[in-house]
């Protein structure tokens, strides 16, 4: 009987083909159209390779969410697998050179996708995947903080044994995710009072000036000792020179480590202050995902992922990583969650962005080894 390795290594140019085939079904998030259209291929390529029918979450704005439930048996895996990407339609060609595949979302995160059903068959296939039942979480939504599908994610997701997130492993490396920052997002409105500035700017209460105060304000709240960011990263304000501002904007991004840090930051940011009379100030928004820490169930789930990479000769390290995944819910749940086990390569976001071609073979036989547990 051949170990998944082998098998999947024979199907080698199929994983390929249907890596390729996904990337073409481009996805923009903001796109259901082309969504829907990835979805559907998801689909056929899901009941080709494993014979599961989508369960299908209807959307009106974003493209339909999908789940795959595979096997039988009390141990449940869950893999966290989102097709949406940031790329616009035709933003960015496919095209495969030097080992490696150039295209939108290849290694964030279609290839992850692909591999993971792939090591799913391999199982199956090498008669390894009795006694497991896996439930493929598969958003359309990611890309925009899952708006859309957290609750479904973790809905899903809960009762799970783990969460197997197919994520791309940390850039240029083969390292597992092993912790996240947690990610907020908030919108700052600032309201003055308008005037004209020549004939009577005393009458007025500047939103601009106010802004820059609390840009200052704000970015004082970084604390990189402990892993926090606080970035002003959108400010608009203001309108004809000659006049007062009296309104501006701020748009804000949060990234910290741990629950408490964002505890103290949303407490610091909610509760901004006016500097000066006649200043009104309205802050939206919050926490949009919390972070993964390492927690002892996430740990012990790292440490067995380093078991199953030796069985395959490997070693596996893990890194704590600054953007956030839908693994951040799960880990929040208390579910065991590893992250980082998709494809290899670099560039995610970026026009560069691609997978190492010579990896996925081996990648998708970590992930199997990975849901078929320790081996007594």
């Amino acid at each position: 009987m051949p170990t998944p390795l082998d098998y999947l290594q024979h199907h080698a140019s199929a994983l390929l083909d249907d890596i390729k085939r996904l990337v073409a079904a481009q996805s923009p998030s903001l796109d259901k159209a082309a969504a829907d259209r990835c979805g559907a291929a998801l689909q056929s390529i899901v009941g080709e390779r494993l014979g599961a029918v989508a369960q299908v979450c209807l959307q009106d704005r974003f493209g339909d969410h999908l789940a795959f439930t595979v096997g039988e048996g009390p141990q449940l895996t869950c893999i966290l697998g989102h097709f949406d990407t940031v790329w616009d339609l035709d933003e960015l060609e496919m095209s495969e050179r030097d080992g490696k595949l150039f295209g939108p979302g290849v290694l964030d995160m279609k290839a992850g996708l692909i591999q993971a059903i792939w090591a799913v068959r391999a199982l199956r296939q090498c008669g390894l995947l009795h006694g497991h039942r896996v439930t493929f979480i598969c958003p359309s939504d990611e890309e925009l903080g899952s708006p859309s599908s957290r609750q479904w994610t973790e809905r899903l997701a809960t009762g799970a044994d783990r969460v197997l997130v197919a994520e791309p492993a940390v850039a240029d490396t083969h390292e597992a995710k092993i912790a996240r920052k947690g990610v907020g997002r908030f919108d700052i409105r600032i309201t003055g009072r308008a005037a004209h500035a020549g004939n009577n700017p005393q009458e007025g209460v500047s939103a601009i000036q106010e802004m820059a105060r609390q840009i200052l304000y704000l970015h004082g709240l970084n604390a990189p000792d402990v892993g926090t960011t606080v970035n002003v990263g959108a400010a608009q304000g203001g309108g004809k020179i000659n006049v007062v501002a009296d309104q501006a904007w701020l748009g804000v991004d949060l990234r910290v480590t741990h629950m408490a840090e964002a505890a103290r930051l949303l407490a610091a940011i909610n509760g901004i202050a006016p500097t000066v009379a006649g200043i009104d100030i309205k802050v939206t928004g919050g926490m949009s995902r919390p972070p993964m820490e390492q927690t002892p169930q996430n740990t012990a789930l790292f440490q067995q992922a380093q078991r199953a990479a030796r069985r395959l000769g490997i070693a596996l390290a893990g890194k704590a990583v600054g953007g956030g995944s839908d693994g951040n819910f799960t880990s929040a749940l208390g579910i065991a969650t590893l992250d980082g086990l998709g494809a290899t390569g670099a560039g995610i976001h970026a026009r560069h962005e691609h997978i190492i071609i010579a990896d996925i073979p081996l990648r998708a036989a970590l992930l199997a080894e990975i849901i078929r547990g320790d081996i007594d």
